[in-house]
C-alpha cells in the first residue's frame, strides 16, 4: 500500500513556515509535533503555572535522529528554545531550521512527573525527502508514491511520477483547483517521472515563487498556477 510522504506534516507542524525553498541545508530534530489543545493548556497552565499553558508537543521521536539522542520522548513539552519561548509549533519549527547544522541548542521540556528540564540537542541537517515535503507543504499539498510500490525487501525504487495525496485547507494548491488523486508530471515545466524527481524540482526552486503544475486528472491534462506562499 502506498505510504503518504510527510506524514509529520499531517499534524499541526503542517501550520508552521518552511524556510525559503532555496536553503540547501536546515536543521532538523527529527520529531513529531501538534500544538495543545485548550483542555491540554489549561492543565498545564494549573499544574506549572499560566506561564507554561504553551508550547509544541512532542508525539512521535524519529528513530536515530537528532532528537533522540538527545533523550527527547513522546509526551515531552517544548516550551523553550534557548530563552525563546515556545508558543505553538510554528515557533519551533522556525526556530530549528533557521538553526546551524552541527549547532548544540538547549531545549527547555515539561516531561510527566518529571516537571521541567533543560535538554541538549545537536541539531542535524534535515533529510533531503522531508525537506522536499516541507516545500510542498508551504504551497498546500502533499504527496504519495506511485501505485505499484515494490515488496519492502526490493531496492528498486517504485516507478511513475507521484499522485497528490492531501490537499490542504487553505492552502495555495485548494486555491488553484488541484484535487486529491491528481497524478503529478510538471513542475515549472519541468518533467517529472518519478518521486525523486519532483523532490529534485522541489529543492531546486530557488527564492520562492509562483509554483506552476501539470496533473494528469482522468484523461485530462490540466495546469495550475499556485501563488507564493509568501504573499496573501
Amino acid at each position: 500500500m502506498s505510504r503518504v510522504l510527510g506524514l509529520a506534516l499531517l499534524l499541526a507542524v503542517l501550520a508552521g513556515a518552511a524556510p525559503a525553498p532555496g536553503a540547501t541545508r536546515w536543521g532538523w530534530l527529527g520529531v513529531r509535533i501538534r500544538d495543545l489543545s485548550e483542555q491540554e493548556m489549561d492543565d498545564i497552565s494549573k499544574r506549572h503555572g499560566l506561564r507554561e499553558g504553551f508550547g509544541a508537543l512532542i508525539v512521535d521521536v524519529i528513530r536515530e535522529a537528532p532528537a533522540e539522542a538527545a533523550g527527547l520522548k513522546n509526551g515531552d513539552l517544548v516550551v523553550a528554545f534557548e530563552d525563546r519561548p515556545i508558543v505553538d509549533t510554528r515557533a519551533l519549527q522556525r526556530y530549528v531550521s533557521a538553526a546551524g547544522v552541527g549547532e548544540t541548542v538547549r531545549l527547555t521540556v515539561l516531561r510527566r512527573e518529571q516537571g521541567r528540564r533543560p535538554v541538549q540537542v545537536r541539531i542535524g541537517a534535515m533529510p533531503e525527502a522531508v525537506a522536499a515535503e516541507r516545500v510542498a507543504a508551504t504551497y498546500g499539498f502533499l504527496l504519495r508514491e506511485p501505485d505499484g510500490v515494490p515488496e519492502p525487501a526490493s531496492t528498486r525504487p517504485p516507478a511513475g511520477p507521484p499522485t497528490v495525496a492531501v490537499v490542504i485547507p487553505r492552502g495555495r494548491a485548494e486555491a488553484a483547483g488541484v484535487h486529491v488523486g491528481d497524478v503529478l508530471v510538471e513542475i515549472n515545466g519541468k518533467p517529472v517521472a518519478s518521486l525523486e524527481a519532483v523532490r529534485e524540482a522541489l529543492l531546486g526552486l530557488g527564492d520562492q515563487g509562483a509554483l506552476r503544475l501539470a496533473v494528469r486528472r482522468d484523461r485530462e491534462r490540466l495546469s495550475f498556477l499556485l501563488q507564493d506562499p509568501q504573499h496573501p
